[in-house]
């Protein structure tokens, strides 16, 4: 699915209008079009299936091709997200750390920041981001347990209300062996750096 942009440039047109702008001066002669454009990009999650990145899976079998089943946790920190909050149409931009226990297959690493990437892509909030992310990792690989740890900052907290330009929000998902408090207590330690 791709967003209308010929509509999204009207709209914005009436907008700075609304907010009482001349669309024709010359520094907002452009703003409709880049914003279609911005939009495009923030929202091409959009009807993307997020778990397509995680279709191709690699075999973790020893050279003599039995299964070897990982006891620890496959752990990708410090991926970069940005999103749009659905409530107030303002960006939210964080860090997502994504951890699990596979079983005989594993993804590549790139595939887990894709799958964040197109869940991100789209109207959001921050909560569901994350479980988000879970279900489809939990669903489409042969996991034992996710986890998920989502720390964002928001445009809606930042910019408007009570302006706190420092707070973040701080979110965790957990899947499967994961769920259990005491089981991902190790990788928050990780993540964190504080044993």
């Amino acid at each position: 699915m791709s967003v209308d942009r010929s509509r999204i440039e009207s709209l914005v047109r009436e907008l700075i209008i609304a907010i009482g702008e001349d669309p024709n001066r010359a520094g907002l002669e452009q703003t409709p079009a880049r914003v279609a454009d911005a939009y495009a990009e923030f929202f091409s999650g959009v009807g993307e299936d997020p778990g397509a990145p995680l279709d191709r899976t690699v075999s973790i079998a020893d050279a003599d091709g039995h299964d070897v089943v990982v006891s620890g946790a496959v752990m990708l920190r410090d991926v970069q997200f940005r999103s749009v909050c659905e409530h107030h149409l303002l960006p939210f931009v964080g860090t997502a750390h994504i951890a699990y226990l596979p079983g005989a297959q594993v993804v590549g690493l790139g595939a887990l920041p894709r799958v964040v990437d197109v869940l991100a892509s789209r109207p959001q909030v921050q909560e569901r981001l994350g479980e988000q992310i879970a279900d489809v990792i939990a669903s489409r690989i042969d996991a034992r347990g996710v986890l998920v740890v989502l720390d964002a900052v928001h445009g809606c907290v930042t910019a408007r209300g009570e302006r706190q330009p420092v707070a973040s929000t701080l979110t965790i998902a957990a899947r499967g062996e994961l769920a259990e408090p005491a089981a991902r207590a190790e990788l928050i330690a990780l993540i964190t750096g504080k044993p």
